[in-house]
C-alpha cells in the first residue's frame, strides 16, 4: 500500500546524512511509463521554497519522469543559491535516469532558511537512482526474448495501441519528448545551473541505513520524506482493474493551502495531463485544503499526480476524479490523526450556510480559535467560544438562530444554552463539532486537532 502500488512505478528511500538522527531523508519516485502524464497543486503563499517555483515551471509541460524529494531541509528563503541547489538535484536526478531536468519535479521539506547540504543530497539521489530506476517485474517482463517472441503474435499486434503493463515506456520520436531535453526552467534571478560543489561544503558520508530498500521502495520512500511524522502516511485506492497510489507526510503548520505536506500520488489508468489536473484540484478543494491543524501555511506545500498508463483502461473523468479523492481524503485524515502534540481529531461540520464558501469561511474560523481548541484539549465543550468565532465572519447568519452540538449532543439551541442537556463527555479522541447555521441549504466539513501541551513543546525550540 504505496505509492508504487500502481504498475509502471519504482520508488526508493535512502539515508544521505541530511539529518542529524540518520534516518532516511531522500526520497525517489521514477515512473517508467509507457506513459509520462502528470498534474500539480502548490502551497498559495507568495514566499514559496525554491523546489516549488521550480517544479511549477516543469509541471507546464503536463509531463514528469520523476519525483525527487528530500526531507531535513526546506530549502525555502535560501536565495539564488537555494534555486541553485534545486536545479542541480533535477539534473543528477535526469542524468541518472537518462531524461531531461525539466523532466524532474523536487520536493522538500524541513527547516526554512538554511541551505542543503548538496553533496550528500546528491550522493543519496544516486543510491536512490540505482534502486528505483529498475523497471517493476511486470514491465521489464516485456524485454525478455519470451515476451519478444509474444510480440511478433498477430494478438500482440492487435493490441499494440493500447498501454499495457508490460508496455515499455514510449520513445522520444513516439512522444515527441526529448530523451535528454536540455531545457530547464529559468528563474530571472537565478543562475540557469548550479557550480560545482566546494570543498568546504564536502562531508563524509553516513553510513547509509537504508541502501537496500524494502521490495517495492514505497514504504521506504514515505519514511524519508518525513520530518516531525510519527510514522509514514501511505494510501492504495485499487478499482480492480487500474490503481490510485500515494504517500505523504505532514504534522505540523497543517492549513491551507494546502497544509503544510508533501505528496505524490501514481495511477496506472491511462490519462493525460488535463484529466488528471481536473482529478487533482477538484480533490484538494475538498480534502488537504479543508484540513487546518494550526492556521499556519507553509512555503513548500506541493500535490502531485503522475500517470503511467501501465494498466491499459482509460476510466471516465468521474471514475479518476473519484479515485483521486478518496486517496486524497484518506492521506488527510491521516495527516490529522498525527498531527503534533494532538489529543484530538475534531471533525467541523457546518450545515445550513448560505453557500458551500460560507460553509467552509465558518468552519474554518472555529478551527483557528485557539481559545477553543484549548477547551476541547481539557474535555471541555465550551460552545460559546463556538459562537464568538463564527461571529467573525462575514458569513450568512442570524445568532439567534444557531444550533451546535457535540458529539451529536445539541448544547446550544438558537444562540442559547440548552436546558434540556447535560454537558456531553468529550474524553474521546474523536470529536464532531456540528453547527446548524438555518441560513441556507450548503454544507461543509473541515478537519483539524485540539492546542496542547505536547504542539506548544514541539514548536517551541524546532531548529534548536
Amino acid at each position: 500500500m504505496s505509492v508504487t502500488s500502481a504498475q509502471g512505478f519504482g520508488a526508493a528511500g535512502v539515508a544521505a546524512g541530511l539529518k542529524t538522527s540518520g534516518d532516511r531523508d531522500v526520497a525517489l519516485v521514477v515512473n517508467h511509463g509507457p506513459l509520462d502524464a502528470a498534474a500539480g497543486v502548490f502551497t498559495s503563499n507568495r514566499v514559496k521554497a525554491a523546489p516549488v517555483l521550480w517544479s511549477e515551471q516543469v509541471l507546464k509541460s503536463g509531463r514528469l519522469t520523476a519525483v525527487v524529494l528530500n526531507s531535513g531541509g526546506a530549502n525555502a528563503c535560501t536565495g539564488p543559491e537555494g534555486f541553485q541547489d534545486t536545479h542541480a538535484t533535477a539534473e543528477r536526478v535526469a542524468e541518472r535516469l537518462g531524461c531531461g531536468a525539466a523532466d524532474v519535479a523536487v520536493c522538500s521539506t524541513g527547516v526554512i532558511g538554511e541551505r542543503l547540504n548538496l553533496p550528500a543530497l546528491l550522493r543519496g539521489v544516486d543510491t536512490a537512482a540505482a534502486a528505483a530506476a529498475s523497471k517493476p517485474a511486470a514491465i521489464a517482463a516485456a524485454d525478455t526474448p519470451a515476451a519478444i517472441a509474444a510480440a511478433d503474435t498477430p494478438a500482440a499486434a492487435a493490441a499494440a495501441d493500447t498501454p499495457t503493463a508490460a508496455a515499455n515506456k514510449p520513445t522520444a520520436a513516439a512522444t515527441g519528448k526529448p530523451a535528454a531535453a536540455a531545457s530547464t526552467p529559468a528563474a530571472a534571478s537565478t543562475p540557469a545551473a548550479a557550480g560545482t560543489p566546494t570543498a568546504t561544503e564536502a562531508s563524509t558520508k553516513p553510513a547509509d541505513k537504508s541502501a537496500t530498500p524494502d521490495n517495492s521502495g514505497g514504504q521506504a520512500a514515505a519514511q524519508a520524506i518525513m520530518t516531525t511524522d510519527t510514522h509514514p502516511k501511505t494510501v492504495t485506492i485499487d478499482n480492480k482493474t487500474w490503481v490510485v497510489g500515494g504517500m505523504a507526510k505532514g504534522a505540523g503548520m497543517l492549513a491551507p493551502a494546502l497544509a503544510t505536506m508533501l505528496c505524490v500520488l501514481t495511477t496506472d489508468a491511462v490519462a493525460d495531463a488535463d484529466a488528471l489536473d481536473t482529478a487533482l484540484r477538484a480533490a484538494t478543494k475538498t480534502t488537504f485544503d479543508r484540513i487546518d491543524s494550526d492556521g499556519c501555511m507553509s512555503t513548500n506545500d506541493t500535490v502531485l499526480l503522475l500517470a503511467s498508463g501501465a494498466s491499459g483502461i482509460s476510466p471516465t473523468q468521474t471514475e479518476l476524479n473519484q479515485a483521486v479523492e478518496a486517496a486524497c481524503a484518506d492521506l488527510a485524515r491521516q495527516l490529522i490523526g498525527d498531527a503534533e502534540g494532538a489529543s484530538k481529531e475534531v471533525a467541523i461540520t457546518i450545515t445550513g450556510a448560505a453557500s458551500e464558501d460560507e460553509a467552509v469561511t465558518v468552519a474554518r474560523s472555529i478551527s483557528r480559535n485557539n481559545l477553543l481548541m484549548c477547551a476541547l484539549f481539557g474535555n471541555d465543550p465550551y460552545w460559546g467560544r463556538v459562537l464568538a468565532a463564527i461571529g467573525t465572519t462575514d458569513a450568512t447568519f442570524d445568532p439567534d438562530r444557531v444550533d451546535v452540538s457535540f458529539n451529536g449532543v445539541k448544547v446550544c439551541v438558537n444562540g442559547t444554552k440548552n436546558p434540556e442537556v447535560e454537558a456531553p463527555n468529550i474524553e474521546d479522541r474523536h470529536l464532531e463539532v456540528h453547527v446548524e447555521l438555518n441560513a441556507g441549504e450548503h454544507t461543509a466539513t473541515v478537519h483539524t486537532n485540539d492546542l496542547t501541551l505536547a504542539y506548544v513543546h514541539e514548536n517551541s525550540a524546532y531548529t534548536s
